[in-house]
């Protein structure tokens, strides 16, 4: 037998219906917000990501799935979303007809890391990007839609974490004082942290191994490196949490893993997940688009991990399973064929209707009725047929009662919808 690659997971039914409810929810309130759908392809040029994210990066050195094409071009299964929504907001002109831009997209996003809870090989995203503001107001537009998220799907114990980490001005101060400190902690780090402590200091900071952890205990803090202009939009964005009563803790030591960000970034956390806390992060990328080939144009945006909140909605077992109207029970073959045909009618409808297809007999199809949870069944046998009358049953009261089979389909829908 065949089974799953590791990492990799099949979300059943069952699985699925909470998936769609998080998914549809999230529609609604970003495009409220004024945001628009964009679908990405899952394969871009690995180049993209090398320079979006950050050649030093455990994504870039450890984690993408690349490979070359046929002329030898790499190529790579998108690890995350935001660069390649940048790539197409500066490939499809966007800048140029209006700078301003909100868009969102949702779907899989792929990674070589060792699989455990919550983290998956294949894993999902609902990720939102706005482009063309650099007003703090929009940080925290962002994050004021986040907080709505959690709270409408009931989400328990979230905060979010948030931090500035500076701009291109006041970030070189912050590494040479960090780059300092991790200098005499060398031989507490991991291989990784050691290779790129004077490169990319920040990393070291955002190590998730424990003796990294423990080394970097009083590590400088970059809130005491900002430049005037970034306190100022620092707290700018404080003020507007607390205006909107977005609860928030102010956490020095975030970081995030992606070179890209500057200024503000933060993470919705949870105490319910254990060692995977965070169930959504983002932050300002005002200097990718340039990265990428256009124009200076200040960005913000944010990711939601789908499987963590899935798992966490999930952990109260709701059923969102929708049993059909109706169960249609059709005796030998004259009245299958009828019944088949009312079936379609049914569907197309809207109403959601189920039948046998291999003739079993009325006991069978009764209980086969009973495990769909039908609302009524309908039967139809030969007695039915020369009578002109088929019997609907309403399978909660018992009571039974008589359709003629000339427009029947009309009907049988009109009682149900009365219901």
């Amino acid at each position: 037998m065949i089974k799953l690659i590791r990492g990799f997971r099949d979300i059943l039914p069952g699985q699925v219906e909470l998936w769609q409810d998080i998914e549809s929810k999230a529609r609604v309130l970003l495009e409220n917000f004024g945001f628009r759908e964009i679908r990405l392809p899952i394969m871009e040029s690995t180049e993209l990501f090398a320079r979006g994210i950050g050649a030093d990066t455990d994504i870039v050195e450890k984690e993408m799935y690349t490979f070359p094409d046929s002329k030898g071009r790499g190529q790579t299964l998108r690890p995350e979303a935001t660069a390649s929504v940048v790539r197409s907001y500066i490939e499809h002109g966007y800048a140029g007809s209006d700078p301003v831009q909100k868009f969102y997209t949702i779907g899989p996003m792929f990674r070589h890391e060792r699989p455990q809870k919550g983290r998956y090989r294949q894993f999902y995203q609902i990720n939102a990007e706005m482009f063309g503001v650099a007003s703090p107001l929009a940080d925290v537009q962002i994050m004021y839609l986040l907080h709505l998220f959690f709270t409408g799907l009931d989400v328990p114990d979230v905060v979010t974490h948030v931090n500035s980490l500076g701009c291109p001005e006041c970030r070189p101060k912050f590494r040479e004082a960090l780059i300092s400190f991790v200098s005499d902690k060398m031989d507490r780090l991991c291989s990784d942290c050691q290779r790129r402590a004077e490169a990319n200091p920040l990393r070291v900071i955002d190590c998730k191994v424990p003796g990294c952890k423990e080394a970097v205990q009083g590590a400088p803090s970059i809130q005491d490196h900002l430049c005037p202009d970034c306190k100022e939009h620092f707290q700018a964005v404080i003020e507007g949490l607390d205006d909107l009563n977005v609860p928030y803790e102010i956490d020095p030591r975030l970081v995030r893993g992606l070179d890209y960000y500057t200024r503000t970034t933060f993470e919705v956390q949870t105490t319910l997940l254990g060692a995977q806390n965070a169930v959504a992060g983002g932050g300002r990328y005002d200097g990718l688009v340039k990265v990428l080939g256009g124009k200076e144009t200040p960005a913000i945006g944010f990711a939601v991990g789908f499987d963590r909140l899935a798992a966490l909605l999930g952990a109260e077992e709701k059923d969102f399973t929708v049993p059909p109207a109706l169960f249609i029970a059709a005796l030998g073959e004259d009245a299958r064929k009828i019944a088949f045909g009312w079936l379609c009618d049914f569907n197309a409808r809207g109403l959601r209707a189920e039948m046998d297809y291999e003739g079993k007999s009325l006991k069978s199809q009764m209980k086969q009725a009973n495990r769909f949870n039908a609302g009524r069944v309908l039967i139809l046998g030969e007695n039915e047929l020369q009578n002109g009358m088929a019997v609907l049953r309403n399978m909660n009261t018992k009571e039974q009662e008589e359709v003629a089979l000339d427009g029947l389909t009309d009907r049988v829908a009109a009682l149900i919808n009365q219901g």
